[in-house]
């Protein structure tokens, strides 16, 4: 069964959801397939436990006001694979992730953000 844009959107709009409000590393992981894999410019990531490993890392270096900072810049979807350009105020100008989404889960995902060390 393939994938449709619309499943892909909304796979990709609870996941987002998941984060902006702050509901933690297992709700986000909700939307990856057991064996997804996530790739980062540090490690890839391997199975759902290695993903929620790499959100709880995250989420706890993320700071405070970063949720109120951040922005959408692009969101598109095509099929089972989705893009979105973001970014959280001065300290992520950047970030990109990309989705292959099969099923309804996430089953390949890559992230990358351009991170600027925080200012004393």
């Amino acid at each position: 069964m393939s994938t449709s844009t619309e499943q892909t959107r909304d796979v990709m709009n609870h996941h987002l959801d998941a984060f902006t409000t702050n509901q933690g590393a297992d709700a986000i992981v909700r939307d990856y397939d057991e064996h997804a894999i996530l790739y980062t410019p540090d490690c890839v990531y391997r199975g759902v436990d290695e993903i929620r490993h790499f959100f709880e890392t995250f989420l706890d270096n993320l700071p405070k006001q970063a949720r109120e900072v951040f922005r959408m810049h692009s969101e598109e979807a095509h099929g089972e694979v989705g893009y979105i350009a973001w970014s959280v105020g001065e300290l992520v100008p950047l970030g990109t992730d990309t989705f292959v989404i099969k099923d309804d889960k996430i089953v390949q995902q890559t992230y990358a953000a351009h991170i600027c060390p925080l200012q004393p």
